[in-house]
C-alpha cells in the first residue's frame, strides 16, 4: 500500500512517516513547510511540498503516486491562536478537509485516517473520557475538530471509504532528538523554555478538587501515538468501509504539579514552579479511556511518562545546549 501523510514533516507527522517506512509502507509525505523539518523525514520517503488544500496538485500526487490511504495530519492546531482568528481555524481545518476528501472521492482512494483531538470533548466531569462522552468543544480549535469528524464520517458512509478518527490526549516525547517538538505550545517544552531561562515554570490553580490539588492529563509519547497510526492504519487496510473513532492516550493520570517534578529532576533544574490562578476552560481532570483501542486493536501504549520527558529533554538540548550546560553549574 501506498499512503499519502498530509503534514508528515510535522513532529507528529515525521514520527508516523517513520513508524509506516520501518513497517515497509510506502509513504508519500505532502507538506507546506509552515511547520514542518524536511530533514526529520526518512529518506525512503517522496516528498512533495505543497498545501493539502491545493486540489489541482492533490490530484496529481494522488494518482502518480497510486495513494490507496490518506493520513490527513495537516491542520492548525494552536487552542488560544484559534480563539483570536476562528476564520482561519475554519477556513485550514474544515475548507481545507473539504478538497482533501474531494480528491480522495475523485482517485477512488478508499482509506482514510483523520487526526482529531481529546479538545472534542470540551470539559466533561466524568473520571475516564470514553469515545461515547458526549463531544462539547469549548474552542474554536475543538469544534473544527468535532466537525471534520463529522465530515469524514458522512464522506466515508456516502461513498464506501474505510474511516478512522484519532482523539489524541496530551502528546510529548520524541523517538530521537532530531525528531523533537520545536514549538513551545505545549506544557513539556514551555517548562523547558522556562527553566532554560531560569524562570520559574507556572502552575495555573492548585485548588481543584485532585490530589495534589492540580489539573491531571493523559500524556502520550509520540512514538506511541505513530505506532497507533500504523496499528489503525493496517486496520483499515483490511476493513470494507465503516469508521473507527478511537482515543489515543495511556488511560493513565498524572497531575501537572507530578509532571513537573519529573521535569526538574530529569532537566536537573531544581527551580520550584509558581502558582498563578485557574485559566478559564482547564478541566480538572482529563483521562482517555483506552477501552476501545485494546477491544478493536489489541493496542496499548508501551512507554512511560518519565521516557517522553527524557526523551523530549534529549531534544531540546540539541538545539539549545545552554539548557543542559547550565543545568550542570
Amino acid at each position: 500500500m501506498t499512503w499519502l501523510i498530509t503534514g508528515g514533516a510535522g513532529y507528529i507527522g515525521a514520527h508516523v512517516a517513520r513508524a509506516m517506512v520501518a513497517a515497509g509502507e510506502r509513504v508519500v509525505v505532502l507538506d507546506d513547510r509552515s511547520s514542518g523539518i524536511v530533514d526529520r523525514l526518512p529518506e525512503a520517503v517522496t516528498l512533495v511540498e505543497g498545501s493539502a488544500g491545493d486540489r489541482e496538485l492533490l490530484d496529481r500526487v494522488l494518482g502518480e503516486h497510486a495513494v490507496s490511504g490518506v493520513v490527513h495530519l495537516a491542520a492548525k492546531k494552536q487552542v488560544g491562536e484559534s480563539v483570536e482568528k476562528p476564520l482561519l481555524y475554519y477556513r485550514e481545518n474544515i475548507a481545507g478537509l473539504t478538497v482533501l476528501l474531494e480528491a480522495v472521492v475523485a482517485a477512488g482512494v478508499r482509506r482514510f485516517l483523520f487526526s482529531s483531538s481529546a479538545a472534542v470533548y470540551g470539559v466533561p466531569d466524568v473520571d475516564l473520557i470514553a469515545e461515547e462522552t458526549p463531544c462539547l468543544p469549548i474552542n474554536p480549535y475543538g469544534e473544527t475538530k468535532l466537525a471534520g469528524e463529522w465530515l469524514v464520517r458522512a464522506t466515508g458512509r456516502a461513498h464506501g471509504i474505510s474511516t478512522a478518527c484519532l482523539r489524541y490526549f496530551n502528546v510529548a516525547g520524541s523517538a530521537g532528538p532530531e525528531l523533537a517538538d520545536t514549538g513551545v505550545f505545549n506544557i513539556v517544552p514551555m517548562v523547558f523554555d522556562r527553566l532554560t531561562r531560569g524562570e520559574a515554570p507556572r502552575i495555573f490553580g492548585d485548588d481543584y478538587p485532585t490530589p495534589d490539588g492540580t489539573c491531571i492529563r493523559d500524556y502520550i509519547h509520540v512514538a506511541d501515538l505513530a505506532d497507533a497510526h500504523l496499528a489503525v492504519a493496517r486496520k483499515l487496510g483490511v476493513r470494507e468501509g465503516g469508521d473507527l473513532t478511537l482515543n489515543v492516550g495511556r488511560g493513565e493520570g498524572v497531575s501537572v504539579r507530578k509532571l513537573i517534578d519529573v521535569i526538574r529532576e530529569v532537566s536537573g533544574h531544581p527551580v520550584e514552579p509558581v502558582v498563578e490562578p485557574r485559566r478559564a476552560g482547564d478541566a480538572a481532570k482529563a483521562v482517555a479511556s483506552d477501552a476501545r483501542m485494546v477491544r478493536e486493536l489489541g493496542w496499548t501504549a508501551r512507554r512511560d511518562v518519565r521516557s517522553m520527558v527524557e526523551s523530549a529533554w534529549e531534544g531540546w538540548c540539541l538545539r539549545h545546549p545552554e539548557a543542559r550546560a547550565d543545568a550542570r553549574k
